[in-house]
């Protein structure tokens, strides 16, 4: 389940990378990561009155922070895919139920 949305992940940004000249270096993966933390926040914080606004309507907040969400998920796969960490096995563990499994 989560080894193909990796490798999608991957492609997709390997792709971005090579079209604006990023290097993608072991820290990018980290750094990227903490980056989009920041960018969920910052929606948060606009969706929840603790920042402003700048004329967006709470429809479009909320598309936002689910918006920050997808990147900050897509960047937590990348950065399991690039150091080839089990995220399933260690959903397993952790969470105690398989994902794979309804």
């Amino acid at each position: 389940m989560f080894a193909d949305m990796m490798r999608r992940f991957e492609e997709a940004s390997q792709k971005y990378a090579a079209e604006n000249g990023i290097f993608r270096d072991p820290d990018w993966y980290m750094l990227k990561l903490q980056e989009e933390v920041g960018e969920m926040t910052q929606a948060w914080n606009r969706l929840t009155g603790r920042a402003r606004v700048k004329g967006r309507s709470k429809e479009e907040m909320k598309r936002d922070l689910a918006d920050e969400t997808a990147d900050l998920l897509g960047h937590v796969l990348l950065l399991a895919y690039y150091n080839g960490l089990d995220i399933e096995g260690s959903i397993e563990r952790k969470w105690r139920f398989t994902p794979s499994k309804p």
